[in-house]
């Protein structure tokens, strides 16, 4: 389903177009005709399946079709990072729209206190915050949430897993009891289904299972520092001719040009696509793609979705996806209608958790290729172990 198919705002529509987005995810296709009904929902579905849009696209549309001013909506999450990483898909979003949003969260000095506190003074449209730094804003009776219209619990399993079913309580509590609530969860125990019975309204039901990859593509990871990510690249498609149509994702827009510098030789063509070129421009190079007639395009996610190549042979990922629905739809792009095809992952030492994480969600491990002996050895694999810290008190500064 693609995104304009959605009553969404036309402006909003724009702003998903410019970021490269195409097809919804099946929990987006799901989760915002409900919620732009104003129904309240309750939606299983792990990281990585899209789910930050399906909450934040039908809350935005509302606030801009009803002219909706001041604080609104209410996002809760775990942590840090995830609010962090929340408030700037919103910011992308909300780029044509007008409407802002701050994240709230602890361990910052007085300077963010203060930003913080004047947000929520006068009033911005969309907090994203953690349990705890909120309930201290509120405690201080300058917060403005007797207006809020939207509250989105966002891994509200692994809230409660941290302690913060009391402190999320104590949060409702001090905004309206007539609005709109979407809670999304990764699992649903017995917790999550009480904490449910007790905030949500008649609410739509959805539990969506995450995309795996394909069985016909082969999968691989080299483990490598970045300065040797583009020799070994070169090194495994100079002499293997049989791949005719090689696809290269990077996560940044700043890494495109210099992949292709260092792609680039007299034997093939090697070309660039990203957001940034005009759509005409993107169109000409897909279709010389398409025809064979670039062997190697180096490309952010702008193509990883809803874009139809039918016969790539190799797909590297110069980077780890963010997570793994990205991974699946990267990836998916070789060994397609059932042809055989190749992903191969290059991962240094900074992206190693991100990559656990998502074999994690895929539920597999992914075969380790050995390094060249004339590029070097490549970084130990090491991943934090994770504690768990269920019924334990979140520690706070």
């Amino acid at each position: 389903m693609k995104f304009e198919e959605f009553d969404l705002a036309p402006e909003i529509i724009e702003a998903i177009s410019y970021m490269g987005f195409e097809t919804a995810s099946p929990i987006q296709e799901k989760a915002i005709p409900a919620a732009i009904k104003g129904k309240d929902v309750l939606a299983v579905a792990q990281t990585g399946t899209g789910k930050t849009a399906a909450f934040t696209l039908p809350v935005l549309h509302n606030i801009l079709q009803n002219k909706i001013t001041g604080t609104s909506t209410l996002i809760i999450t775990p942590t840090r990072e995830i609010a962090l990483q929340i408030d700037r898909q919103i910011q992308g979003f909300s780029y044509f729209l007008g409407i802002n949003s701050l994240a709230i969260y602890g361990g910052g000095d007085a300077d963010e206190w203060e930003q913080q506190k004047k947000a929520l003074r006068d009033g911005v449209e969309v907090i994203v915050a953690t349990p705890g730094k909120l309930l201290s804003h509120l405690g201080m009776n300058y917060a403005k949430t007797d207006k809020i219209q939207h509250l989105i619990l966002d891994e509200a399993d692994r809230m409660l897993d941290m302690g913060f079913l009391d402190d999320i309580k104590r949060i409702i509590s001090k905004i309206p009891k007539k609005r709109q609530t979407l809670m999304f969860s990764a699992t649903m125990p017995p917790k999550i289904e009480g904490l449910a019975k007790q905030i949500l309204n008649e609410p739509e039901f959805i539990s969506i299972a995450i995309s795996k990859p394909a069985e016909s593509v082969f999968q691989g990871v080299y483990l490598t520092y970045e300065n040797q990510k583009t020799p070994l690249i070169n090194h495994l498609i100079s002499d293997q001719e049989e791949y005719k149509s090689i696809l290269v994702f990077t996560s940044t827009k700043k890494k495109v040009n210099d992949i292709v510098r260092g792609l680039r030789n007299k034997n093939y063509r090697v070309e660039a696509i990203s957001s940034d070129f005009e759509q005409s421009k993107r169109e000409e190079i897909m279709t010389e793609f398409r025809a064979n007639k670039i062997r190697v395009l180096v490309a952010t996610d702008v193509i990883s979705r809803g874009v139809d190549i039918p016969q790539i042979d190799l797909v590297f990922n110069y980077d780890a996806p963010g997570n793994a629905e990205e991974y699946v739809h990267r990836i998916g792009r070789t060994g397609r209608a059932g042809a055989e095809g190749v992903a191969l992952t290059l991962i240094n030492e900074l992206d190693m958790e991100k990559f656990d994480a998502i074999e994690k969600l895929i539920e597999k491990k992914v075969y380790r290729a050995q390094m060249p002996d004339f590029i070097g050895e490549g970084p130990k694999w090491k991943v934090k172990v994770r504690r768990a810290t269920k019924g334990k008190k979140p520690f706070r500064k």
